[in-house]
């Protein structure tokens, strides 16, 4: 996009949202200068939805109002704004843990299975997906060569009601797979364990003969950093 396309897809965002902005090819070019490393949350939002990306991957600083709140390990809290890496000392993933079941933002794998009728068998795929959380609105992107699926991304728009995670799943195959770059979407609700740490359920849609299919879906929380180094780390085929 130009920068006044990349201005005019923020406003558009924005109104989606149902909160407007006024994305300006100047905002745009303050950004990508260093000028602005800090944008407004309503900003911020709308760089999120028009990239798919978390804000800080692409390069900024994350807002106050927006950063992540994680249990410190000690009975108190600290507020990450997305800088912490993603591996401990000894080299290993960061232990996950959330402070609270309502903040659901960081790095999840996604595991499906479907029935494949014309081949008589039950798959199951997986993906690393990054979700970023906005009140009650979750939306999750699996990340680049993170998917036992070569070529298949997948992109989930949920919504929080409790502990009931409902909503939408699309996922476009690959060009030169078993379906041919077909896209596939459906719905999807599971239940969130206590713990904050599982969600699990059903999804639904339609197959390639265009029956209707379903099958279990279940999320586990790997990280709660969106960082870029971790959102790198993880752009790897799910063992």
């Amino acid at each position: 996009m130009s920068q006044d396309e990349f201005a005019k897809a923020l406003r558009k965002a924005g109104e989606d949202l149902g909160e407007p902005n006024d994305a300006s090819k100047r905002l745009v070019q303050r950004w990508e200068a260093g000028i602005s490393r800090s944008p407004r949350p309503l900003y911020a939002r709308a760089l999120e939805r028009v990239t798919g990306r978390p804000l800080e991957a692409l390069g900024f600083a994350l807002p106050v109002p927006m950063a992540r709140v994680h249990d410190d390990g000690a009975g108190g809290h600290d507020m990450d704004a997305g800088t912490t890496g993603a591996v401990n000392a000894a080299g290993s993933p960061r232990a996950a843990t959330r402070a609270s079941a309502e903040n659901y933002s960081g790095v999840w794998l996604s595991r499906y299975e479907f029935y494949s009728s014309s081949r008589d068998e039950t798959y199951e795929c997986k993906h690393h997906v990054v979700i970023v959380q906005h009140g009650n609105r979750l939306t999750a992107q699996s990340l680049p060569g993170a998917s036992t699926n070569p070529d298949s991304p997948l992109t989930l728009d949920l919504n929080v009601d409790r502990n009931v995670v409902t909503g939408t799943w699309t996922e476009q195959t690959a060009p030169d797979g078993y379906y041919s770059g077909a896209r596939y979407f459906g719905a999807i609700q599971m239940l969130v364990e206590p713990t904050g740490r599982r969600m699990a359920g059903k999804w639904v849609g339609f197959g390639k003969d265009f029956d209707i299919n379903t099958g279990p879906w279940e999320l586990r929380l790997l990280d709660t950093s969106t960082a870029k180094a971790t959102l790198e780390s993880y752009s790897r085929v799910p063992g």
